[in-house]
This record gives C-alpha cells, structure tokens and sequence, in this order.
C-alpha cells in the first residue's frame, strides 16, 4: 500500500469491516457484480493473434500453456524465428512467462515503441479534454522512459492503469533471484518516482539489488520490480478483500514457474502485496525459498503453516507504521487475517530499524533494507531479529551461493 498517514483512512477499514455482511449480502443480488463491458485490449489482440498465427508451417502452441511447454517451444525455434514472432505479436511475447527473457526485453521494447506512438497522437486528439491530452503526454514519457538503453521490461501491459515488471540484473546468470511485489495504488505511472523514490517499485527493487550485490558481491543476484497485477485503488473495497490478490496470485506464480534455471527465488512483499503473497503461498513452486512480508495488513491466513509453503515466512512492522491498526481478522471476505507478527501466526520476525513508516522498508541505511538483503543472499545467519533476539534465525543456516565480502 501507499502511505496514508491520517487516521480517518484506517476508519474506512474498520467501516468496511463493521458492513462486510450487508456487502455479503448484496453480492448475492448482483450489486456488487456490475462491471463495465469494455473493447478488446491490445494485449487481447495480440494474443488472438498468436492463436492464430503459424511458424514453419506450424501452429502456434496455446499463449495459456504451461511456462514449461512455451519453454521448450521457444527452444525449438532458431534464433530468426523467435525474432520474428517477437516482431509480429511483441505483447503476447513480451508477456508470455516461458519466453526466454532477452526475447521478452526485445518484445516490449517493440511494444513500448507502438503505446508511445498510440500516446502522442491522443496528446493532440481534440476529442480529448485538456486532462486526457495531459494523462496522454505523461504516458508517453512514460513509455519512453521505460524504453531507455539498459532498462529490461519483463511484462508490459498498458491497458487501464497498466501493469508492468522490470529486471536489475542477469536472470540467466542469477545465482538468486529476489521479487520485490508492491501494494495498493501502484501502476504505470507511479512505477518509478523521483520524490519518494523508495516507495515505488523500481527504487524498492535498485535499493535492494544495490544492497545484495554490497552483502556479497560474489553472488550473481537478480531483483524483479513486479508490478504485473491490477493492484487495488486506494483504500476501498478492492483493498479489504482478496479480489485483486487472487488474481496477482495467479499471475505470480507463472512468472515464477517461468522464471529460467532453477536459481532460489526470496519474494518481498510489501502491505496489500503480501496478500498475494499468502494466495500465491501454496501453489508456488519448492524454488521459491522465501517469502518476507512488510507493513502486512494479513496473509488471509491464521498461521504461517497454514500457507503450505516450504519457504521460510518472515515478517517486519515498523513501530510507526499505521497498519498496524488495522483490524486483523476476516470477516464476510472482507479484512486478510491474523496479524504476521504476532506470536501466534509463527513467522519470524526482523528487526525493521530506521524504516520511517508504512513506506519506508527499503530506504538505503535501514535495518529492513539490509535484512531482505541478506535474505536475498541466503544469508540467514546474519540477519537481525526483531527484540535483539535469535529466534528468527532458529533452525537455519546459510545458503549463500559465493563468497562475502
């Protein structure tokens, strides 16, 4: 989540809560049910597109295969026909876990290149109200920010409020790979930010692959700024169900599966995205070592091990972050559960030292910063523990791949 550092927002909780039956209620009518019917997207057509598509006479597989499937067919291509496929469908490639990656910085590339030019010609649509030709001209810097020489976009979808990923580092090479997955109100807009830079997406995911490669600058480390689920807007109804994070889930766990070799994979996840992370909990897959959450407003789980995961479950709170007074329970869908920090839901706990806040957990200097590090790295030996204690370290030992500095 974004920082709303007033009171009356965590009062649209507890109201959201207190009425969770009577929108229980009406979902059974269909109130709740009622949706825009809305156009084909471009994402929609490029994959109606690839299904129909052929190459060396072949069909296409289904884009909804297995990332393992999609793989292997790839690898069956030479290079000039994987080339070509990216040039005729970039945003079905460019989106498809399975694809080889470089594959899919080329797609999107392609596909960033065409939503710009769609953007400059809406800046001066006289259709368009001075406010649209505006929101057109910041896409298009968007866009072509995001198309700058050495950025790698691992998904790209402009449609609505966008969804997007981007990769700092060599996922080939990775000897771990860490996803850093946000909360409410992130999209394409607010992906990258130069006030604040630390609370959006790409600065999380460079604060932390900076600090890695600092923990230890032998292990080839991979960060993924994942931002590839409509995240809930604002503090509404979206963000006290799970609805958006069923979803997010979903899409998480393709990307893992899709994600090349079998390097270990940490997930942070940070307030409404640490939801996802407790859906996504179960079906993800053994190479996924870790899952850290920060400002958790609730997993949708009343203890740790009821995630059924075999990665290892770890937690921080600032002291001044407000969510720590939103009500931890779940009722009528509405509300995530159990509070991740506290003793009874079994995660281990970090220290967070420094972080300032709802929004400050990957700030340069913090404890928590250097903790998700050392996760990142395997390193769970040097991590510090919440109330100067070892408990979070208990029972594990290091699984750092290369030497330390």
């Amino acid at each position: 989540m974004t920082s709303f550092d007033t009171s009356p927002q965590l009062n649209v909780w507890r109201a959201l809560l207190a009425l969770a039956v009577v929108f229980v209620m009406l979902a059974t009518t269909g109130w709740t049910a009622l949706r825009t019917q809305r156009s084909t997207t471009a994402l929609q057509a490029s994959l109606s597109e690839w299904e129909h598509g052929h190459v060396a006479g072949h069909r296409l597989p289904d884009p909804d295969s297995a990332p393992a499937r999609l793989a292997r067919f790839f690898a069956s291509l030479t290079v000039q026909e994987r080339t070509a496929l990216a040039g005729r469908f970039p945003l079905a490639v460019g989106n498809m876990n399975g694809a080889p990656v470089e594959l899919r910085y080329r797609a999107n590339h392609i596909a960033l290149d065409e939503a710009r030019k769609v953007e400059r010609k809406r800046m001066h649509d006289s259709r368009l109200s001075p406010a649209g030709q505006q929101d057109a001209g910041r896409r298009m810097e968007r866009y072509e920010s995001l198309m700058s020489k050495g950025r790698h976009i691992l998904a790209f979808d402009p449609d609505g409020t966008g969804r997007i990923a981007e990769v700092f580092g060599s996922l080939t090479k990775a000897e771990r790979v860490s996803v850093v997955i946000p909360g409410v109100d992130t999209d394409l807009l607010n992906f990258q930010r130069t006030s604040r830079q630390y609370s959006a997406p790409v600065g999380m995911a460079k604060a932390l692959y900076k600090a890695e490669r600092a923990a230890s600058p032998a292990t080839r480390t991979a960060v993924i700024a994942w931002a590839d689920y409509t995240t809930p807007s604002g503090l509404g109804i979206d963000s006290a169900t799970a609805m958006r994070a069923a979803d997010g889930a979903v899409r998480l766990n393709s990307l893992v599966r899709g994600l090349p070799g079998v390097a270990p994979v940490s997930l942070f996840c940070h307030s409404y995205g640490s939801v996802l992370c407790g859906l996504a909990a179960r079906t993800l897959p053994d190479r996924v070592t870790d899952i850290a959450v920060a400002g958790s407003p609730g997993m949708r789980a009343a203890k740790a091990s009821h995630l059924h995961t075999s990665a290892n479950v770890w937690a921080m709170r600032d002291t001044d972050d407000w969510v720590q007074d939103v009500p931890y329970m779940e009722v009528g869908g509405f509300g995530h559960g159990a509070d991740p920090m506290s003793a009874g839901f079994g995660a281990r706990v970090l220290s967070s030292q420094g972080a300032e806040g709802h929004s400050g957990y990957f700030a340069p200097g913090t404890k928590s910063l250097l903790n998700f590090a050392e996760i990142g790295i395997g390193a769970y030996r040097s991590v510090d523990c919440a109330g100067d204690d070892k408990a979070c370290r208990a029972g594990l030992s290091d699984t750092v791949t290369a030497g330390r500095a």
